[in-house]
């Protein structure tokens, strides 16, 4: 077991575990105690009290980041020629259709999100196999599959994600970058947590936020008190 540096200590002490911290205040330490080298990304899990192996019980959504992500999204726009130029226009950084889909076979998926239009949906469905391991495949629900294309490609390159929770009941998603001021850590975290809590089922009994904790990449995680976040 390899063991701390001195940076790696101190950011260990000044998070006390036992504590759960204001959402404001956890967006002020997760940058104290951030000490690699790049511009770590700031990440928040969430444990729902939810089965996800029940449809109702299902929680994935979108949302805005008013702060962005901080990350340079590569979009692919696979659209008929005719939403070729909104989607350039728009941001994309690739755009077309047969000969990305011929490159999809051949296992190349150097992107993060693929817009598309539902009349292409029927191309992609023999590229489920590539596609949905990486999250990469199109859904109506993350508007991501639409007519208006140039609207799907802005809000992705301004700071849409979506997210889902996983089979243990966590959602994780990336909320921004270490470089980021804590307001804005703080802003694009309570956006997520809002908008989570809003989709709450109907059919989840109990409590619905059981924690929230935030981390960096490579740093501990610091818990956040539910109740700073209104749930």
């Amino acid at each position: 077991m390899s063991k701390l540096t001195k940076n790696q200590k101190e950011a260990v002490a000044k998070v006390d575990a036992t504590k759960a911290y204001s959402l404001k205040d956890a967006s002020v330490l997760v940058k104290e105690i951030t000490n690699v080298k790049f511009d770590a990304s700031i990440d928040v899990a969430v444990r729902l009290g939810v089965d996800p192996r029940k449809a109702n019980q299902m929680v994935r959504g979108v949302v805005t980041l008013p702060h962005g992500t901080g990350k340079d999204v590569k979009v692919l726009a696979l659209v008929t020629p005719d939403k070729e130029a909104e989607a350039k226009e728009a941001g994309a950084d690739y755009v077309g259709l047969e000969e990305y889909l011929q490159k999809i076979k051949g296992g190349w998926t150097d992107v993060d999100v693929i817009v598309t239009m539902p009349s292409v949906m029927g191309k992609l469905g023999p590229l489920g196999r590539i596609l949905g391991p990486r999250g990469l495949m199109p859904n109506p629900k993350t508007g991501t599959v639409t007519m208006d294309v140039a609207k799907a490609v802005a809000d992705v390159k301004g700071g849409k994600i979506d997210f889902k929770v996983d089979k243990t009941g966590i959602i994780h998603a990336s909320i921004g970058k270490a470089s980021f001021d804590a307001d804005k850590i703080e802003g694009n975290a309570n956006e997520l947590l809002q908008t989570i809590i809003k989709l709450k089922p109907s059919t989840s009994k109990g409590i619905y936020v059981k924690s929230i904790y935030m981390s960096s990449t490579m740093s501990n995680s610091i818990e956040i008190d539910a109740k700073s976040v209104n749930v």
